[in-house]
């Protein structure tokens, strides 16, 4: 039987492509309200803590764990699984509610529908890649401490 083919490279193409066409469409709204400036910094912010807490070398964009990586436990991580795509989350709500129509939610639907199919590929591969890892999972949310 042959080898599936790997998600990866569609998921963070469809990633940053939604990505891009939030900030297209947000860039044709009104100027910036505080809500969606609050929500994009507050996705920055995630973003950077959860990069900073990977060493170089240990962050992969693609959900393959790199080779000798490690598992991240602390930070972000302490509570979620996957605080980058929640980042991301936050920074295109932000992007959704600049746009002020529909277009801009349902192209964040469509990112939120990608990032959570890449966290589950993701998860696999992490199971495999670090024993560990589904006691973790057992403890830790997906997306939102406390919720999801």
């Amino acid at each position: 039987m042959p080898d599936r083919p790997d998600p990866g490279g569609l998921l963070v193409t469809l990633q940053f492509g939604l990505l891009a066409a939030l900030l297209a469409v947000a860039a044709q709204g009104e100027p910036l309200s505080p809500v969606p400036v609050v929500l994009m910094v507050a996705g920055m912010i995630v973003g950077l803590w959860a990069v900073s807490c990977n060493r170089p070398g240990n962050f992969n964009i693609r959900p393959t764990p790199k080779a000798g990586g490690r598992l991240v436990s602390s930070g972000p991580y302490r509570w979620i699984r996957h605080p980058m795509y929640t980042a991301l989350l936050l920074a295109g709500a932000g992007l959704a509610v600049a746009s002020q129509g529909p277009v801009g939610w349902g192209l964040w639907i469509a990112l939120a529908a990608v990032l959570a199919v890449k966290a589950l590929v993701e998860e696999r591969r992490m199971i495999r890649a670090h024993p560990e890892y589904a006691g973790y999972a057992a403890r830790t949310r997906r997306f939102v401490p406390w919720l999801l």
